[in-house]
């Protein structure tokens, strides 16, 4: 399975990824040189949103999808807890 997850960054912005482990990589991005250089200066940073995807190429496409919704898009769908993509 893959994830598509969201991070809120200390900064207030939103960073988004892909990944097989959402633990670990949450992990990688507060405590490691592994994280994205776009966390690494916003540190700490907080899981609020996570969907699991059958595989990559489903994941890779919902996250592409995800980051070119505006921010207010963006908070409402982390609210909700709920994101129904259907092209997908």
């Amino acid at each position: 399975m893959w994830y598509v997850y969201v991070l809120l960054c200390a900064d207030g912005t939103y960073y988004t990824g892909i990944t097989t482990d959402t633990r670990r990589r949450l992990n990688e991005h507060n405590n490691t040189k592994r994280a994205a250089k776009y966390t690494r200066v916003r540190r700490p940073v907080s899981l609020v949103f996570s969907k699991r995807f059958k595989n990559r190429s489903a994941a890779q496409k919902a996250e592409y999808v995800f980051k070119r919704y505006s921010r207010a898009q963006k908070k409402r769908i982390i609210e909700a807890q709920s994101w129904r993509l259907d092209s997908v």
